[in-house]
């Protein structure tokens, strides 16, 4: 519940303050949002699985973003960064499907 009102007051702050994403950042911004999502999809499916654990949550979803945002920067330097960047995107898609399945089959018994 806590989670939930977290998220709905996030997004409610980020709608009435309109923050300014710095140019350095916004090619980061994308990744760092696939891999928070990666996060979220999988401590929703270990939450139904009944093994959720709040500190495993937390580790996971701070080192996500800060390791593909990290890969995508190196990426940028080597000048590979777009294809970095579609590798992190792909790699991370992957998980949040499979995660996602394991949600589908787990609330549809499917």
């Amino acid at each position: 519940m806590i989670a939930v009102l977290g998220l709905v007051v996030g997004v409610v702050v980020g709608l009435v303050v309109r923050p300014v994403v710095p140019n350095a950042v916004e090619p980061y911004l994308p990744i760092a949002v696939v891999a928070a999502l990666d996060a979220v999809f999988g401590g929703f499916r270990a939450m139904l699985d009944g093994i959720f654990d709040d500190k495993v949550f937390v580790v996971s979803f701070l080192s996500n973003v800060v390791v593909a945002a990290l890969i995508v920067f190196l990426g940028d330097k080597l000048g590979v960064g777009a294809q970095l960047s579609t590798g992190v995107v792909v790699v991370l898609g992957i998980r949040i499907f499979s995660n996602a399945a394991a949600i589908r089959r787990h609330i549809f018994r499917a």
